[in-house]
């Protein structure tokens, strides 16, 4: 995030001897993005962080495409079958060299901490609460959250309940749009959040320190190495390189006397893809408004919309928590009936993430066995949609 955070006990100056009240010599470490020309954060441990004790077999993680045709899907996630921790328990749906969207139903709390060491993520809380522990504090969970976690954080969640997430990997970084920043990376007075609106991990006091395995993803998968020391450790931190929430439910939504296109849902934002938030909002006012959104030809995109709530203006037939894939090269938009039926409307509560890519997504194989095959068919008119979509 483009702005300072200070938290714990740090030294008057980077890269100088610091030490606790028992004159023992603490030890710095630079997390940073871009080399050294990227945004970083200064961390500061009371054991060395580079101790290694072993080093375990790598676990493949390659994705599989399903090679099915190029059609719209709707993906019933209330159908998947996982269990697990946040990291076990996922289920990647969509995907290709930039993103990963996977889809993860949470029963456990995480024993093991995780470091993504090849993407940025982004965990959107559909249902439940829990914890967020990092080796930059931690954070409370509840439904409704974007958890940022930018690559290398070291992190794990406990959950209280049950949780159902929504995972976006990134190779690239995720940040906030550059329209809504100044020059400096401040959000801008029109920008739809501010820094008010965001949750920086609070800082807590060392963990016992004992040798502990910290899962790693790497290209090729997933490997364990045994840390010497626990890597929560930390007595201080500071710079700009950190873990954050922001909840969708404080995104201020941007209206307009007609139709506004998509991007003025944007939320987060790499050089591959955006993330949008739908919110509750008034309808546009103008008197020959129509609030549903026009038919799109989304050609060199596909766009991905998780649905947080069963109503969303423009469907028919959405469950809450189901997916729908809407590919580059064919047109997409309102279902029979909501166009016309959307003139006059005051209001929409609907709830919504989208994802759209700059490069199209290939679909999972295990997407197939949790999907409506009828969903392409929606659009016919007349009574024959009905029938497609279980009316």
């Amino acid at each position: 995030m483009p702005f300072y955070q200070k938290q714990g006990n740090i030294p008057p100056k980077r890269h100088i001897q610091f030490r606790n009240n028992k004159n023992e010599l603490l030890w710095e470490e630079l997390i940073s993005r871009g080399g050294f020309s990227g945004i970083y954060s200064n961390v500061y441990h009371k054991n060395p962080p580079t101790s290694i004790e072993a080093i375990g077999e790598i676990e493949n993680t390659k994705l599989v495409s399903s090679k099915d045709k190029h059609r719209h899907m709707h993906i019933l996630t209330s159908g998947i079958k996982s269990e697990g921790d946040c990291i076990s328990s996922r289920i990647p749906l969509f995907f290709n060299e930039d993103i990963i969207i996977s889809k993860a139903h949470v029963k456990e709390s995480m024993t093991s901490p995780y470091r993504n060491g090849c993407a940025d993520e982004v965990l959107f809380i559909h249902e439940g609460e829990g914890e967020f522990h990092s080796n930059f504090g931690n954070i409370d969970l509840k439904s409704g959250d974007y958890l940022v976690i930018p690559r290398g954080v070291i992190w794990e969640i406990h959950n209280h309940a049950k949780m159902k997430i929504l995972i976006i990997e990134s190779s690239a970084p995720i940040e906030t749009p550059k329209r809504y920043r100044n020059d400096f990376g401040q959000l801008l007075e029109n920008s739809p959040f501010s820094e008010r609106d965001i949750t920086t991990p609070r800082f807590v006091e060392p963990v016992e320190d004992k040798p502990i395995e910290v899962k790693v993803k790497l290209n090729k998968g997933i490997q364990t190495y045994t840390y010497h020391h626990h890597p929560f450790d930390i007595v201080g931190w500071d710079g700009f390189y950190f873990p954050y929430v922001f909840n969708i439910n404080d995104f201020m939504p941007i209206t307009g006397k007609i139709h506004q296109p998509p991007p003025v849902h944007q939320t987060f934002a790499s050089d591959r893809f955006v993330v949008c938030s739908f919110c509750p909002r008034p309808f546009d006012f103008d008197k020959n408004a129509i609030p549903a959104p026009y038919n799109h030809a989304n050609i060199m995109s596909d766009e991905v919309i998780y649905y947080d709530s069963k109503e969303f203006m423009s469907r028919k037939g959405v469950e809450f928590g189901s997916m729908t894939l809407h590919p580059d090269g064919l047109t997409h938009g309102p279902h029979p009936g909501k166009y016309e039926a959307s003139i006059g409307a005051k209001w929409t509560d609907e709830l919504a993430v989208m994802v759209d890519t700059h490069y199209p997504l290939k679909v999972a194989k295990y997407a197939l066995k949790v999907e409506d095959p009828d969903y392409s068919k929606s659009w016919l008119d007349g009574e024959d949609y009905k029938d497609a979509l279980g009316e």
